[in-house]
């Protein structure tokens, strides 16, 4: 992966990475929803949901639309949003690895290594 790349993906994931915007988040996975309404179901404020929707909307994630003087939300990339949303809640095993299972990896990497060279 290219060093901008890398840069674009970690700030993407940055904007994921707050307990607020990942309800935000779920709660815009169900539809369109404006501030006022998110401020009914999420336990911070009307200020502090519209600067979480301020890093989501600057990371691309969600989108508004204006309804007279409401801003009504909704997700502008909704399958990376489903997809992340999913993973973080799959349960993913922690696994653990012996000293003997990493020195094969490592031997098998050096090994495959050389073959690709020639």
């Amino acid at each position: 992966m290219d060093p901008d790349r890398a840069y674009e993906r970690a700030d993407l994931l940055k904007a994921f990475a707050h307990p607020t915007r990942l309800q935000i988040l779920d709660e815009l996975r169900k539809g369109t929803r404006c501030v006022t309404d998110m401020d009914d179901i999420l336990p911070v404020t009307q200020v502090n949901i519209s600067q979480h929707l301020t890093v989501l909307r600057n990371a691309r994630l969600v989108d508004f639309a204006q309804d007279g003087a409401l801003r009504c939300y909704y997700l502008s990339r909704p399958k990376l949003v489903a997809g992340v949303l999913s993973l973080l809640s799959a349960e993913h095993p922690v696994i653990r690895k012996t000293r003997e299972q990493i020195e094969r990896e490592k031997a098998r990497g050096r090994k495959e290594k050389v073959a690709a060279r020639g």
